[in-house]
């Protein structure tokens, strides 16, 4: 565990989830907190995060006495309750950054979530049934997934080419938009099998590469999408 003096808040790690994108806001806004990470069971939350929060999903935070799940409420409260003025769109990036501050979990994480979950699908089928299980799960993702993660590709390499080099709400410095798009943003730069737009990996080593990012990545530890 990594504490930092007069914390107040404790962000509830599980390894490998978007939680990271919590550590990076809050040391953008050097916030002191402390990290209590957690190591998955068969790629899940093991039982002790539940008595963190009822659901077993992370990220979480505790702030005194206080208990906030959810990366959009996380971020909303850190920012309404510490940020001073500091990390706010340009009046021109308003509606983008409130946009993409939603869509990155409204829209986007959903699709990657069930591509996730129709290729791990036929591992659980019985060995029979498995030609079958992964034919099945094989089309829902070329004909339902993969139709609509095109679409969103184009949808964000759009945005970032209207801010070359930068953030998605434009202006000098990342905003409630770029917390949230952290982790989908990595997902598909590390992990995607079919090639996306080099402004993904520019924009996601745009983020890697500032100090505050480094300090998240050091006090949340190994990290499975650290590396592009």
């Amino acid at each position: 565990m990594s504490q930092s003096k007069n914390t107040t808040i404790t962000v509830h790690y599980l390894a490998d989830s978007r939680a990271q994108r919590i550590l990076w806001l809050l040391e953008e806004l050097e916030i002191p907190y402390e990290v209590k990470r957690y190591e998955r069971v068969n790629m899940l939350a093991p039982p002790e995060f539940y008595n963190v929060h009822p659901l077993g999903k992370s990220p979480v935070i505790t702030d005194g006495d206080l208990t906030v799940a959810e990366s959009g409420a996380i971020v909303e409260y850190v920012m309404a309750k510490y940020a001073k003025g500091k990390l706010q769109p340009p009046e021109s990036g308003w509606m983008d950054n409130m946009y993409f501050s939603h869509y990155a979990d409204g829209t986007l994480m959903p699709l990657l979530v069930w591509k996730l979950i129709l290729t791990k699908t036929p591992d659980h089928v019985p060995l029979v049934a498995r030609p079958i299980g992964t034919k099945v799960c094989d089309g829902l993702i070329a004909q339902v997934v993969d139709n609509r993660l095109v679409e969103n590709i184009g949808l964000i390499e759009e945005q970032l080419k209207k801010h070359p080099g930068g953030w998605l709400a434009g202006g000098s410095e990342p905003t409630t938009a770029d917390f949230m798009m952290l982790f989908p943003m990595e997902v598909f730069s590390s992990r995607s099998p079919k090639p996306v737009p080099e402004s993904f990996h520019a924009y996601v080593r745009t983020i890697h590469d500032r100090p505050a990012y480094k300090r998240a990545l050091e006090k949340g530890g190994s990290y499975a999408y650290a590396e592009l």
